[in-house]
């Protein structure tokens, strides 16, 4: 959604942002360390990660004037939504793109929805330390604990789950030919679309008021993804014996 936050007071108390960004980084960190370990056979570089991680939470600066123009629009806030769900991951499949296309080191399925989710959660860092800067400024503590765990559990979940479907839509095409590939990648992308403007749909909708059921779902798919990568790694153990 739209991060046009209330940022006065950052100038005069630099630790507002700091408090900030911690509480923002964090969260994204932890649960980029849970999806690595779906990984754990054949870690990737870590500086890779970390320039990718980065190349995510600059993504946040370039869709923030793109969501401007789209909140200018005369949709109905539906089509809003969803405009806003899809400039959001067309701009993580970017920073995605910017690090890692055509690096050597993506050369298994399961590095696909690794460095996306990776992207995706260097996004939500800087997305969340965003949302975080006003309850912070107005010594909220409890608000503060309150956005930061909702964000961690459901925001940061999504955007990791949102990239990850896309990984490994384009993971399952690793064999196929440039055509194929390319195809499972837009049908990744339109999926991760569809399932991130839902997700704001039914919380902003509802005044969150079913967000447990909403969260549900998320960690449904998650746990979809997380056999997925399973498959991956079998797929990527075929990629390394072949090469052997």
């Amino acid at each position: 959604m739209a991060m046009l936050t209330f940022f006065s007071g950052i100038a005069s108390n630099p630790m507002v942002l700091l408090l900030a960004f911690l509480g923002g980084t964090i969260p994204a960190v932890l649960w980029l360390l849970f999806w690595l370990s779906e990984d754990r056979d054949d870690p990737e570089p870590t500086t890779l990660l970390v320039l990718t991680f980065i190349s995510g939470m600059l993504a946040v600066i370039l869709v923030l004037p793109i969501q401007k123009y789209i909140s200018t629009l005369h949709y109905q806030n539906t089509i809003l939504i969803f405009l806003y769900a899809g400039s959001e991951e067309i701009l993580k499949y970017f920073a995605f793109t910017a690090i890692i296309s055509k690096n050597p080191n993506l050369n298994k399925p399961v590095d696909y929805p690794i460095y996306l989710i990776a992207a995706a959660l260097g996004f939500a860092a800087l997305e969340n330390t965003f949302y975080l800067i006003h309850p912070i400024t107005v010594n909220n503590a409890t608000l503060s604990f309150l956005t930061g765990n909702l964000r961690f559990l459901g925001s940061t979940l999504l955007h990791s789950a949102t990239s990850g479907i896309l990984g490994i839509s384009l993971g399952l095409a690793f064999f196929q030919d440039s055509f194929s590939r390319t195809l499972s990648g837009f049908i990744g992308l339109i999926t991760a679309i569809a399932l991130h403007g839902t997700f704001n749909f039914f919380i902003m909708g509802n005044n969150g008021e079913n967000f447990l059921q909403v969260f549900g779902f998320l960690w449904v798919v998650t746990i979809i993804i997380m056999l997925l990568f399973e498959k991956l790694r079998r797929m990527g153990n075929y990629v390394q014996r072949f090469q052997g």
